[in-house]
């Protein structure tokens, strides 16, 4: 969920976090120098010590409405964004990811689901839109051309809109974007289950595209007769999002 708009959370995308539109409490002065002073400390910490970092900003994102901490780069070099106030978490117990809309097969997908079926695994660089990039990037997960191919989409059908439960974050692809074998419904990156933070356990993973189009938090796949434009998009963002081909900008492409 990418002149160009702050960049959102992964979800921008969303990892798409840009400030919440909803009011709220500013962080402390000793909330944001911690904070800061973790951020320096994380490019020289251990993989343990990156992983506990990780924690902390993205909790700390979580609870943000000034946006500062989406600023910070943890170890990774991903960057923390919500367009939420707050997201709840999810887990093997109560996830569900729903095919719907034109299709003749509706379908409801729990975790378990999704991890039965075949996965494809592949390294790509993630570009935000605002510049940052994680080179050889690995994420697996299940295409989605094959959850589409199972829900038998309508000759009618042009497009696919995906909703988030985080409750506010939307994105779109065209039906031929969809399909590509490089769009995933991921659910693992950096060969470890997604996380809360960066939009696990599922989000969607667009290779091709800047990060925002990657939605986090995945809940809903709709079949549509048209694009509609997603959060960003309706903010600005290109609704065709093809790195060094949209946004103004001219980086390298990812794939």
């Amino acid at each position: 969920m990418t002149s160009v708009p702050p960049e959102p959370p992964e979800s921008r995308p969303a990892e798409p976090h840009a400030p919440s539109e909803e009011a709220g409490r500013p962080i402390g002065r000793r909330v944001l120098l911690g904070t800061l002073g973790l951020g320096a400390l994380g490019v020289l910490a251990a993989p343990t010590l990156q992983r506990g970092l990780e924690g902390f900003l993205g909790a700390a994102a979580d609870k943000d409405p000034t946006g500062l901490t989406g600023l910070l780069p943890n170890g990774g070099g991903f960057r923390y964004y919500s367009v939420a106030a707050s997201v709840p978490h999810k887990d093997a117990t109560d996830y569900r990811l729903t095919v719907d809309g034109l299709v003749d097969r509706p379908a409801a997908y729990t975790l378990d689901d999704l991890r039965s079926m075949p996965q494809t695994r592949m390294t790509r660089d993630v570009q935000c839109v605002t510049g940052w990039r994680v080179p050889g990037t690995p994420f697996e997960g299940v295409r989605l051309s094959r959850l589409l191919d199972a829900a038998k989409v309508r000759p009618t059908a042009k497009a696919v809109r995906f909703t988030c439960f985080d409750g506010t974050y939307t994105e779109s692809l065209t039906l031929g974007q969809a399909r590509r074998a490089d769009v995933l419904v991921a659910l693992r990156m950096q060969d470890k289950d997604l996380g809360h933070d960066h939009g696990g356990p599922v989000r969607l993973y667009v290779a091709p595209m800047y990060f925002y189009k990657s939605a986090k938090w995945l809940s809903g796949i709709t079949v549509t007769d048209e694009v509609r434009p997603g959060y960003w998009e309706e903010r600005g963002y290109d609704v065709d999002a093809w790195v060094g081909r949209s946004n103004g900008r001219s980086d390298d492409p990812t794939s």
